[in-house]
């Protein structure tokens, strides 16, 4: 195999385990990426500290997957949590589990780590060619790219497509390789927008006063699929946040389906309706309903807000109504916010398009891997966890596919 060549198109988590993997055989290794830097949408998931994957129980951890569980599963009990803490701590770094159950390196950063892999893929051999934008094959099958100095074909024995989702264009995942694929035959699902925030038609008052405000310690249901207690944000155009991300993938189907989606809060966790109506009865006096509500069920700022903002001011002095809305309040959801702004994205690369190895039973010798293939996962390190044993699988399949190939 000293003569193979393969091309790794996308310097992310799943291109450069793809790397790391390919590193086992005799085969000359190029990463191609359309940036200046490589791994940029992993140094922004390290901004507030790099959630690498998750310490829950294997079972819980991959039903997290949702539909495409059966697909993941092989993957992920190949290389999953315990093995990829193993791999970071080999590369010089002690992991932490958060409180969250989240899994942290020490010094929560993710610059330290990539700038050790990418070391380590250097020394073994590795070439890496930035600002190399992948424009699809040429006539005769070469691979062709955009650089600054034109057009450029490559030739390689295989390659592994580690392009990313749609979301965070000005970090490199476009989306554009969709284009490219779909005209080679391949059946690629639309990509749309994950761990997402979402549209709400707040009125004037409400967008300006506490746009940015968080809302804390609420739980938030939706039908009977999910409940879960949390915090988000209120936004100009909407919520966005942990909580709402949790449930992103339900909202934006119903919306789809739908029209809309209508999420209810629970703004007071503590208290059952029963005593949320008992401390509303106590006597107000002279004082205000925000002061009342303050004093009696610690509700303020941002809570009393929504409160106004989608329960009429008649219902404000029906005590039974006004606990309803306390317990359970229906804020409707207009529309998903754009996908360049989403945190991840479903769709891409149908599943049934691959065979085991991850490998494009149309196009042999390309493989795929990470956020391209049509899956999703709620943050957490889930996102990370795919990647890498997606990298991974489709590094062994190259090595498998090489090897049987006479060309």
């Amino acid at each position: 195999m000293t003569s193979k060549s393969v091309a790794i198109i996308g310097g992310g988590p799943a291109g450069l385990m793809a790397a790391e993997i390919l590193l086992q055989g005799a085969v000359q290794i190029d990463v191609y990426d359309s940036m200046p830097s490589l791994g940029r949408k992993f140094m922004r998931a390290g901004t507030g500290g790099l959630n690498i994957t998750h310490s829950e129980a294997f079972e819980r951890f991959i039903s997290r997957y949702g539909t495409r569980r059966a697909q993941l599963e092989p993957f992920l009990k190949q290389f999953g949590p315990d093995e990829l803490r193993t791999w970071v701590h080999d590369l010089g770094f002690e992991t932490f589990v958060g409180t969250s159950g989240r899994v942290f390196p020490i010094g929560m950063k993710a610059s330290p780590i990539l700038r050790a892999w990418l070391n380590r893929l250097q020394e073994g051999g590795v070439r890496f060619h930035l600002r190399h934008r992948w424009l699809g094959w040429n006539d005769d099958g070469a691979l062709k790219f955009e650089t600054s100095e034109g057009e450029r074909p490559v030739r390689a024995h295989a390659a592994v497509l580690a392009l990313g989702g749609g979301s965070w264009r000005r970090l490199g995942s476009d989306g554009a390789w969709v284009h490219w694929l779909r005209q080679g035959g391949v059946r690629v699902e639309a990509l749309k927008p994950s761990n997402c925030g979402f549209n709400v038609a707040w009125s004037e008052f409400f967008r300006k006063r506490y746009d940015g405000q968080p809302l804390k310690s609420v739980i938030l249901s939706f039908g009977d699929s999910f409940k879960q207690q949390g915090e988000f944000i209120i936004t100009e155009t909407g919520v966005e946040g942990s909580l709402i991300y949790a449930a992103s993938a339900q909202l934006r189907d119903a919306i789809e389906a739908h029209g809309r989606a209508v999420i209810q809060l629970d703004l007071v966790p503590n208290f059952s309706e029963a005593q949320v109506m008992d401390r509303l009865a106590r006597p107000r006096r002279s004082k205000t309903m925000s002061s009342h509500l303050e004093r009696v069920l610690a509700i303020r700022g941002v809570k009393f807000g929504l409160l106004r903002e989608f329960v009429a001011k008649e219902d404000f002095e029906k005590n039974e109504v006004l606990a309803r809305a306390i317990k359970g309040l229906a804020i409707p959801l207009i529309s998903p916010r754009p996908l360049d702004e989403a945190i991840s994205s479903a769709g891409g690369v149908a599943f049934e398009e691959l065979d085991e190895n991850l490998m494009l039973r149309k196009i042999p010798g390309v493989f795929c891997a990470g956020e391209m293939l049509d899956w999703e996962a709620p943050t957490g390190g889930y996102l990370l966890t795919a990647c890498f044993a997606t990298g991974r699988a489709a590094g062994l399949g190259v090595l498998e596919y090489l090897q049987g190939s006479t060309g």
